[in-house]
C-alpha cells in the first residue's frame, strides 16, 4: 500500500527539528530509522502531514563518556552501538540485547532512540536499557529535560515524550565489569520476543553484589523483576541460588493472551528464562 501525501522536513540540528514539530502540530511524525515508522506509514495506520527526518542531526549520533555516566545519541544505529566498545565495557547488557535486533539490515538503519520512542512492548532494547538504569534527555520548545528510564514508559506505544519532543541521547551508569545476558524466545528466527528476559550482574567472591533484571512483552511496558533482585543480592552465585531467585519473575506481571502465546505460558517463559539469563551473566 502506498502511503498518503506528506510534506518533508530534514533539518541539521535539533532546534530546527524541534521548531518544525511546533509548526507542524500533532499530525506531525519524526523518522529516525524508519523501521517502525515506514510500515505503519504504508499500511495507512498513520497519516501524518508533516515527517521530520532526524537522518541529517550529527548531534545525535555518537558514544561517549561522561564521569561516570555513559551517554549515547539517539540517533545511533543498532550496528553501531553493538560495535562500541564503549558499549561493550560500561553497558555489555545493551550489546547483549542488540545483536537479537531483527537482522543486519535493520540493524544498520535502526536507532536506539528510535526503538525506545517507538515503545512497543515486544521490542528488545526497552528491557535493557531499563535494567540498566539511568536517564532520557528529551528537547522541547522550553529547553531540555531529563526523565528517568523507569518512568519513560507510560503504556502501549506510549512514553513520555510530548508531540513536540525529541528524544535526544541516553544516558546510562557505567556497569563496567557485570556481567550480562539477554535471553529471549520467539517463534521464529529474527520476530519479535515472545517474552525475553534482560539481566546484568555484579558478582564478587561468589556472592550477588547487584542485580538488575528486566522483562520484555510481560506487559504494557518493560517491568523490573525487583523480586528477582531481591532475592538474589547478599546471595552465593550458584545454581540453586539463581533458580530459587527465577521463581519470582512472574511476580506482578501482567502478559497478554495472543497468537504467540497466552498469559500462562508467557509467565512459565520469564521463569525458565530468567533462570538462562542470571546463569550465564554471573558465568555459573
Amino acid at each position: 500500500m502506498i502511503p498518503v501525501a506528506f510534506d518533508y522536513l530534514a533539518p541539521s540540528t535539533v532546534d530546527e527539528a524541534v521548531r518544525a514539530l511546533v509548526d507542524a502540530g500533532e499530525d506531525a511524525k519524526v523518522l529516525a530509522g524508519g523501521q517502525s515508522l515506514l510500515p505503519v506509514l504504508r499500511m495507512r495506520l498513520a497519516a501524518p502531514s508533516m515527517v521530520v527526518d532526524l537522518s541529517r542531526v550529527g548531534e545525535l549520533r555518537g558514544v561517549r563518556e561522561e564521569g561516570d555516566e555513559l551517554v549515547i545519541g539517539a540517533m545511533t544505529s543498532h550496528h553501531d552501538v553493538l560495535r562500541d566498545q564503549l558499549v561493550r565495557t560500561h553497558a555489555l547488557l545493551l550489546a547483549e540485547a542488540t545483536t537479537t535486533v531483527a537482522d543486519p539490515q535493520v540493524r544498520h538503519r535502526g536507532t536506539l532512540g528510535g526503538a525506545l520512542a517507538h515503545a512497543d512492548p515486544a521490542g528488545d532494547l526497552p528491557a535493557p536499557v531499563l535494567a540498566l538504569g539511568g536517564d532520557v534527555v528529551l528537547a522541547g520548545p522550553t529547553g531540555r529535560r531529563t526523565v528517568p528510564v523507569e518512568r519513560f514508559f507510560v503504556d502501549y506505544f506510549t512514553t513520555e515524550l510530548a508531540q513536540d519532543e525529541l528524544l535526544v541521547e541516553i544516558r546510562l551508569p557505567k556497569r563496567t565489569g557485570w556481567g550480562a545476558r539477554y535471553e529471549k524466545f520467539s517463534r521464529v528466527a529474527q520476530a519479535w520476543s515472545t517474552v525475553a528476559v534482560a539481566a546484568t550482574v555484579l558478582v564478587r567472591d561468589g556472592r550477588f553484589v547487584e542485580a538488575k533484571v528486566a522483562l520484555t512483552n510481560m506487559g504494557a511496558v518493560p517491568v523490573r523483576a525487583y523480586a528477582v533482585e531481591e532475592a538474589l543480592v547478599g546471595g552465593s552465585a550458584d545454581a540453586d541460588a539463581i533458580h530459587a531467585a527465577a521463581r519470582h519473575a512472574a511476580e506482578g506481571t501482567n502478559p497478554t493472551s495472543d497468537a504467540s502465546a497466552d498469559a500462562e505460558y508467557r509467565q512459565h517463559l520469564a521463569r525458565v528464562l530468567t533462570a538462562r539469563a542470571l546463569t550465564a551473566a554471573a558465568a555459573v
